[in-house]
């Protein structure tokens, strides 16, 4: 899978007719780890805002505020649209700049990535609804670009950073862990090797804890967190290679 170029000119929208008409925006591809009906396992999902009549899905997002910076104005909008308070990590995407990519004035949107943890249980309202990012509806314009090159910089930052503290409870035992790394890299993930690489790399620590032991009986399992909770570089090299 190439990963998606944010510029990349769409080949049948005309340019605006006044090309001193320009707006910004800000959109934001919100991810969590969640488990959905049909699934057997966790899978990494996309917050969404629902259509009215007949039109796409689309991300959160809006206009920049007069007096806010872009990352300001992303939290804001997604405080106000989706109420989601439970954020534990944003970051700027790319910016989407095609003078055709929206009908009418030439806008430019700033994207962002923002993740939260698998704990975490916001209270949506009605228009909107998480969606698995590997079966999503039809969303307008670029938004299905932006979804994807969202999911790329996570894959990405998965092998050579902490980002997955974003997404993880708390607490957690390897099990667990495991299933997110899953659900965000697109593919399996051994919990024994994992454990070992980010124990090398001392991005998880153990608890001296340990969990409920599951349906199938079997001891109690030991449990870990993060040893931070801010993003930094674990590992130049990129052991964790994601296939996407």
């Amino acid at each position: 899978m190439s990963v998606p170029r944010p510029d990349s000119a769409p080949s049948v929208r005309p340019a605006p007719d006044d090309p001193s008409d320009l707006r910004v925006e800000v959109l934001t591809a919100v991810f969590q780890v969640r488990a959905v009906a049909d699934h057997d396992d966790p899978v990494l999902c996309v917050l969404l805002r629902g259509p009215g009549d007949r039109a796409p899905w689309t991300l959160p997002g809006g206009d920049v505020g007069a007096t806010e910076t872009l990352s300001a104005s992303a939290r804001r909008l997604l405080d106000e649209q989706l109420d989601v308070r439970s954020v534990t990590h944003i970051e700027q995407l790319s910016v989407f700049s095609d003078p055709t990519r929206v009908p009418g004035a030439r806008t430019i949107a700033s994207t962002y990535l923002a993740l939260i943890p698998t704990e975490a249980s916001p209270h949506l309202p009605d228009t909107a609804r998480w969606h698995p990012v590997d079966d999503l509806p039809e969303l307008a314009f670029d938004h299905h670009t932006i979804v994807e090159a969202a999911r790329h910089r996570l894959a990405a930052k998965l092998s050579y950073t902490n980002i997955a503290f974003a997404l993880a409870p708390a607490r957690f035992p390897m099990s667990e862990l495991s299933e997110i790394y899953c659900a965000a890299l697109g593919y399996p993930v051994d919990t024994t090797n994992l454990l070992r690489i980010l124990s090398r790399r001392a991005v998880i620590v153990s608890t001296g804890t340990v969990g409920k032991t599951g349906r199938t009986g079997g001891r109690p399992p030991a449990l870990y967190r993060f040893a931070d909770t801010e993003l930094r570089v674990t590992d130049e090299f990129a052991t964790l290679r994601p296939p996407l």
